[in-house]
């Protein structure tokens, strides 16, 4: 499925993000920057050590922010690690909205053309997949209706239900 916002393109896919061929992909990751399993997991086996020594050489960041590494042998050419909140923590819908900002302005900053994302936080995390498809794309789609170089926002998602709660949602957000 894809949408148009602006001079941009939201586009939805059933698949394997560490398969996607966009400027960066996106990790849900940790705050500590600890690729282990979920999403990080399968980028670490995919791209290769050299990017653990480069998160270990960031160090971490804070829920709802956003850090930037090389993609090691992966098709992407970089690695946006976004970190999403976990159920139960307080404040969770803010801090997902953020990560996902932050993310599309990184990209943005970089001179990126291409993303994509998984859902963030909506695996191990605990985050609701209906919640988190209303916010990324929300975000999203705000963001893009702004000054921006980025023109193509992929949502990679994880098998045919999240895909659809994410065309569902993208659908209503279109409509409005």
């Amino acid at each position: 499925m894809k949408a148009k916002v602006g001079s941009s393109v939201i586009e939805l896919v059933d698949g394997d993000i560490t398969e996607m061929e966009t400027d960066a992909i996106v990790n849900a990751a940790n705050t500590q920057l600890i690729l282990g399993g979920g999403v990080a997991g399968a980028i670490r086996a995919k791209g290769g050590p050299t990017i653990q020594k480069e998160c270990n050489k960031i160090g971490g960041t804070f829920v709802g922010g956003a850090v930037l590494t090389g993609a090691g042998d992966l098709k992407a050419k970089y690695v946006i690690h976004a970190v999403g909140p976990r159920m139960g923590e307080g404040n969770e819908d803010e801090k997902l909205k953020n990560a996902t900002l932050n993310s599309l302005k990184l990209a943005d900053e970089r001179g990126l053309k291409s993303i994509s994302f998984p859902a963030i936080s909506s695996g191990i995390f605990g985050f609701p997949i209906r919640s988190c498809a209303e916010i990324m794309l929300r975000t999203t789609i705000e963001y893009l209706k702004g000054k921006t170089a980025i023109e193509r926002v992929v949502f990679c998602l994880f098998g045919h239900s999240d895909y659809r709660t994410f065309s569902d949602r993208l659908t209503k957000e279109m409509s409005k």
